[in-house]
């Protein structure tokens, strides 16, 4: 299913291997802590779908770094990427999608850094939601193949404020 939908928005090969090498990657992860911590009650084939499609809104952005040739901005693929889970019938899935910039973006982030989303919170929320987001922040899709260290991932977050480092180490206590 998934494999359909990204072959079906990428809007060229290069594009595509970037979505299936990173979101592979962020899936395995994800789900290898899904199945690590069973008390967490994840579904882990929700969990293996959502990872897989996490990041589809980046069809849409402007990153070339990427082989993105959209025009919106890179801020707002998750957004992007929920609306076209919607537009699938996958809501669910679009949740996480829309939620795992960061370590989520609240509202006085959008306000404080001027950000080009409607104001409202997109923080993880379930389980599935922050596992994903959390294993997201280990892979770069620059860098395809290589994994950060909990510190490196760490160090990416500081730039997001406090509240994004406390979450991410909260994250790291449960998952790791």
């Amino acid at each position: 299913m998934y494999n359909q939908l990204l072959k079906k928005y990428a809007t060229s090969e290069e594009l595509l291997e970037v979505l299936v090498r990173h979101s592979g990657q962020v899936a395995e992860m994800a789900v290898a802590i899904a199945r690590r911590h069973p008390e967490l009650g994840a579904d882990e084939e929700f969990v293996r779908e959502a990872a897989m499609l996490h990041d589809i809104g980046i069809v849409r952005c402007n990153a070339p770094a990427i082989h993105c040739f959209g025009d919106e901005p890179y801020i707002r693929h998750g957004l992007i990427g929920s609306e076209i889970l919607i537009a699938e019938g996958l809501p669910r899935h679009a949740r996480v999608a829309e939620r795992h910039t960061g370590t989520g973006i609240t509202v006085e982030g959008i306000r404080e850094q001027n950000l080009p989303l409607p104001l409202r919170d997109y923080s993880p929320e379930t389980i599935e939601e922050q596992i994903i987001c959390y294993a997201d922040k280990f892979f770069s899709k620059t860098k395809l193949g290589q994994t950060k260290t909990a510190e490196q991932a760490l160090a990416s977050l500081w730039k997001f404020g406090d509240e994004s480092a406390r979450r991410f180490n909260h994250w790291h206590e449960m998952f790791a």
